[in-house]
């Protein structure tokens, strides 16, 4: 069931959502959330898509916030609202409005949001493009318990890291980082498969990709030890490649979908890692309204400083010559060299260990060092 309202306010639009449940025969409210998108025409269509997959784990009301460009100065002056309810099918499994702002109001997008929050329920506000730099301090941020970022979409994604640890607030998160929560996983249990001591690692994949480099400052700020970059032609993250005493690990996924877990002196072994759709992602992120610490620890260690680190030597392949040693990778993209081959790394500060969260991966072992 469809309801279009045209120059209305925050108050008819609460109406008309009960008229619509009692209409369809729902009258109770069975959500548990309220999910604030805030975006514009050209990916409201793939955001509203996403949060509808989602709803059928978590049940919700989506508000989908859309702030019109004004054309004319005299647009710029004239304030309306326009607003689109789907109840029942239309909905998924929950309760969609579509919020047009047009002029002045747009500037004032949180009351008209705030009347049409559930009460006693949480609230996320998501932004799929164009985020604010300080997403706590947003009007809209500011009434959330979650906020969703993604530094994928932001022109100079690597620089974005900087700017998010800077402003990093607890309910902060980002779906870079979500998109690597199979990997870590992965990689904590093959951790866990061998005692052994990490020396160096590797990660490999397309340039100006965040994901690649949350892996990357997750890997070195609970290891404590040298983590490279190299590049790829992708798509997304195509190898993480560990150097310990008692021989290489690798997991090596070079088609976006299937990836070989290789460990010496045990066979390989084929693991599903696909690339996740949007709507996988966000219900990840609603599964949790906690703050992230582990996110906010890796995050904290900062690009910067894990371009610093020294340059490691990692052993080749299995599909190489036996015993050849290969320099990994090349630097930052846009940042300052990294040291050459030999030189000292920079000491690497021990960062406390975050509480596991319910799907966060076993907490990654060094074994010679406790993180």
């Amino acid at each position: 069931m469809k309801i279009d309202l045209t120059d209305t306010t925050a108050g008819k639009v609460n109406k008309a959502l009960v008229q619509g449940r009692r209409a369809i025969g729902t009258p109770a409210v069975g959500m548990v959330l309220t999910l604030v998108i805030v975006t514009d025409e050209e990916n409201a269509y793939d955001a509203l898509k996403a949060a509808g997959d989602a709803s059928h784990e978590h049940p919700s009301r989506t508000l989908l916030v859309i702030k019109r460009v004004s054309r004319s100065p005299r647009d710029r002056t004239t304030s309306r609202l326009d607003a689109e309810i789907r109840v029942g099918a239309d909905a998924g499994s929950g309760e969609t409005v579509i919020l047009r702002l047009h002029g002045e109001v747009a500037d004032h997008a949180d009351s008209v949001v705030l009347p049409l929050l559930l009460p006693d329920a949480p609230v996320v506000v998501w932004w799929p493009v164009n985020a604010p730099l300080d997403p706590a301090k947003d009007p809209l941020g500011a009434l959330a318990q979650r906020r969703v970022t993604d530094t994928y979409s932001s022109e100079q994604p690597v620089r974005e890291l900087s700017a998010r640890a800077d402003t990093y607030t607890p309910g902060d998160t980002d779906l870079s980082w979500t998109r690597i929560t199979p990997w870590r996983s992965m990689l904590a249990a093959a951790l866990d498969q061998v005692v052994c001591e990490v020396k160096a690692v590797e990660v490999e994949g397309e340039e100006f990709n965040p994901s690649c480099e949350l892996l990357a400052m997750w890997l070195a700020d609970r290891l404590d030890v040298p983590v490279r970059r190299s590049l790829s032609a992708g798509p997304g993250l195509t190898a993480v490649r560990l150097d310990t005493s008692e021989g290489a690990i690798a997991l090596d996924r070079a088609d976006g979908s299937l990836a070989t877990l290789s460990i010496d002196g045990q066979p390989d072994r084929a693991v599903a890692l696909k690339r996740r759709e949007t709507a996988e992602l966000i219900a990840e992120e609603l599964r949790r309204l906690d703050p992230d610490d582990t996110y906010a620890s890796a995050l904290r260690f900062g690009v910067e400083r894990l371009n610093a680190s020294a340059t490691a030597v990692l052993p080749v392949p299995d599909s190489s010559p036996k015993g050849a040693p290969v320099t990994v990778g090349a630097e930052f993209a846009g940042a300052e060299p990294v040291a050459e081959p030999g030189a000292e790394p920079e000491a690497i500060a021990e960062a406390p260990a975050a509480e596991a969260a319910p799907q966060e991966p076993a907490p990654l072992k060094k074994r010679a060092k406790a993180t």
